[in-house]
């Protein structure tokens, strides 16, 4: 199938169809035009990329995953199982960092209240 095919078949764009062939993760035949021509198979390997971006990983990360896919084996799959461990970790992390600047952005802003009470004129009496 050609490539507006594919796109069209998987909902992703060409131009991202593109860049995971640039990047390694789909690979396509071409005819002596050079228009790309993908395997039926293709389309679920594209379901496959876009539920690895969704988990937020890398296009280096998703590469790494891949041989667990191409070539399926115990090595393959404990070094697939222990690189997801690792962004796991990574993304653990992140969330604590998110959820510090969070706590310190309320912080800012219950201060921000309090000097704004303080600014408003004194009622009459």
């Amino acid at each position: 199938m050609r490539i507006g095919e594919l796109a069209s078949r998987t909902g992703v764009s060409i131009r991202s169809l593109r860049y995971y062939e640039d990047q390694g993760l789909l690979t396509s035949s071409r005819s002596a035009s050079g228009q790309r021509h993908y395997r039926e198979e293709e389309v679920e390997r594209v379901a496959f990329i876009q539920r690895l971006y969704a988990a937020g990983l890398s296009s280096r990360t998703i590469a790494d995953l891949l041989p667990c896919v191409d070539s399926p084996s115990e090595e393959n799959s404990d070094a697939a199982l222990e690189r997801m461990a690792r962004e796991r970790d990574r993304l653990s992390e992140h969330i604590t960092d998110l959820v510090r600047t969070r706590d310190t952005l309320d912080m800012l802003m219950s201060a921000a209240r309090k000097h704004r009470a303080g600014l408003r004129p004194a009622v009459a009496q």
